[in-house]
């Protein structure tokens, strides 16, 4: 795999977990850091916890060196740079828990995502302060209600009389508004040098929830009469660096929305396109979790590359649509402008000419210059909407649609029923294609949480990644598949 170079590279991102079981040791869980700062205090924040100490200490037991003088070094691997202050791996994992990573993103409450931080917490030193666990409200009350509860794990945070090694951060849906400027409005700070915002997506649909009792985050889904639906939110981290701008898309399990029964994701779609089109997105971590030949009744809240480039479609048309907006306002301010001068014009020459010889009233109307009603939308596949008295106009390399309507002189032009007109031959999104330049080209998709059969022959990342690229080039998106491995440094 082909990785920007370190010193263009603004995230660099670990790979301690790739999948998404059954094996409990490569479970999901990624450290990311800013490559503006050092391995210092506080430089890295994890998200998802499923792996977390242990895929360290796998990594360092690889790497870690000793030079001559007897002196612990990484000089590669992700860690290369890092100044370990012990001789073993262990020990330096334990450092880089405690003192390196200053909080824990979780996606939602899901074992896979969230086991490894249960296990690692009571190495937390009080030296250190207790470590943020940041997540939307609902992921926060799971944790707190159902996993550190003196019951499944010991209560070790610093709510309700416990030992005080954890603190939970209720993050706000959406980003909190009080917090940052312009493109950073809404972010807090998740490390030394990485500011992150949390949105919501669709999440886990299992069906049918036997007990009686649904948690608090759960809820009975209300269009199913006959049996009980459990549903787990899960959230998307918009992680921006501090130095650059720029940023990256963390996903936790994400449901398609076209069999989502609370379509959420394309509201993270419309974020990240305006990013895209301007260069400072530059890739997404998100699940794939099986290939195509599973039933939508047996995803359960998970991806396959047919609805991951259905959601992919989406994105891209957004982006083109972000990218076409700047000459869409400046269209509209050039027609703002014409109607304006036209409006004065009428004034002045529709001034009522009075006879001294008479009483009526005179008014010069004067031919109404031909009215040019410009949008910028993408182009539908198969748009033939011509009549008479309109011609439809398409600049394939802006993916500009402009219609003209030739006014009768003196006639006045309804925008709402050419709106009215246009709207109805264009197709939904996830169904448009574009001309010109693919809208994602170049851009980087991490396919993480696969679920591994553990069966002889080719692994199912081989059959997923074959299915999303073949699907990606009939539809043209240009965007780049990866599936990283585990223990994989990843600069973006």
């Amino acid at each position: 795999m082909v990785e920007e170079t370190m010193d263009r590279a603004a995230f660099q991102v670990i790979v301690l977990g790739p999948t998404g079981g059954p094996k409990e040791d490569a479970v999901t869980g990624l450290l990311v850091r800013s490559t503006s700062r050092n391995w210092s205090r506080s430089s890295v924040v994890a998200v998802d916890a499923g792996t977390l100490l242990a895929g360290i200490v796998r990594i360092l037991d690889q790497t870690l060196t000793t030079d001559k003088d007897g002196k612990a070094a990484v000089e590669n691997g992700p860690f290369m740079g890092l100044q370990p202050p012990h001789k073993t791996a262990q020990a330096n994992a334990a450092y880089i828990f405690r003192e390196v990573i200053a909080s824990v993103l979780i996606t939602h409450p899901h074992l896979d995502h969230l086991s490894g931080l249960a296990i690692n917490t009571p190495i937390v030193e009080a030296s250190n302060g207790p470590k943020t666990v940041a997540g939307l409200p609902s992921a926060i009350s799971a944790m707190k209600n159902h996993m550190f509860n003196d019951i499944i794990w010991p209560n070790l945070s610093d709510e309700d009389g416990g030992a005080g090694l954890i603190t939970y951060q209720r993050l706000v849906e959406g980003g909190n508004p009080r917090f940052g400027r312009g493109d950073s409005r809404g972010y807090v700070r998740a490390c030394e040098g990485l500011f992150t915002k949390c949105l919501s997506s669709d999440g886990n649909i299992y069906s049918p929830v036997r007990s009686p009792h649904l948690a608090s985050n759960l809820a009975a889904t209300p269009s199913k009469d006959t049996t009980n639906w459990g549903v787990v939110e899960s959230s998307a981290f918009f992680i921006q660096d501090e130095h650059s701008g720029n940023e990256i898309i963390i996903f936790g399990d994400i449901e398609p929305d076209s069999v989502s029964l609370e379509p959420r994701n394309k509201r993270v779609w419309e974020i990240a396109a305006p990013k895209i089109a301007s260069g400072s997105l530059r890739a997404i971590f998100i699940e794939c979790s099986y290939n195509d030949a599973i039933d939508d009744e047996t995803l359960y809240g998970h991806l396959c590359p047919r609805h991951l480039i259905a959601e992919l479609k989406v994105l891209a048309a957004k982006v083109v649509e972000a990218r076409s907006l700047p000459l869409e306002q400046e269209q509209q301010q050039h027609e703002q402008r014409r109607r304006g001068r036209s409006s004065k014009r009428k004034r002045r020459d529709s001034d009522a000419q009075v006879s001294p010889h008479s009483n009526r009233q005179f008014t010069t109307h004067l031919a109404k210059p031909q009215d040019s009603i410009e949008r910028s939308t993408q182009t539908p596949k198969g748009n033939n909407h011509n009549s008479k008295d309109d011609a439809v106009m398409t600049d394939h390399h802006s993916g500009q649609i402009q219609i003209e309507n030739n006014a009768i002189d003196g006639d006045e032009v309804n925008d709402n029923d050419n709106k009215a007109e246009e709207s109805d031959c264009f197709q939904t999104e996830s169904d448009m294609q574009w001309t010109g330049p693919p809208p994602l080209a170049g851009f980087k998709v991490y396919i993480i949480h696969i679920k591994d059969t553990l069966a002889d022959g080719p692994h199912p990342s081989e059959r997923i990644l074959e299915e999303l690229r073949s699907q990606s080039d009939d539809v043209g998106l240009g965007c780049e598949f990866h599936v990283p491995y585990q223990g994989e440094g990843i600069f973006i």
